[in-house]
């Protein structure tokens, strides 16, 4: 295996981050959007399902006791 300086290394590094293509503002704030709109839908869900089977939990050990 080759050994890289440290300083090629550097090099190297800056080189593939030059090609690096960064989103702009408006992107990077439209994801962040949907990531809290996807977030809270989620959320929504699954406290409705935790909820539904707490329910049905609650209802089938009535009959027990």
């Amino acid at each position: 295996m080759a050994r890289t300086s440290p300083g090629e290394y550097f090099r190297q590094v800056r080189a593939e981050t030059a090609k690096v293509v960064w989103p702009t503002r408006k992107e990077t704030m439209m994801t962040a959007v949907m990531v809290v709109i996807m977030t809270t839908l989620l959320g929504i869900f699954f406290f409705a399902v935790d909820s539904a089977f707490s329910a049905l939990v609650k209802f089938l050990l009535s009959f027990l006791g």
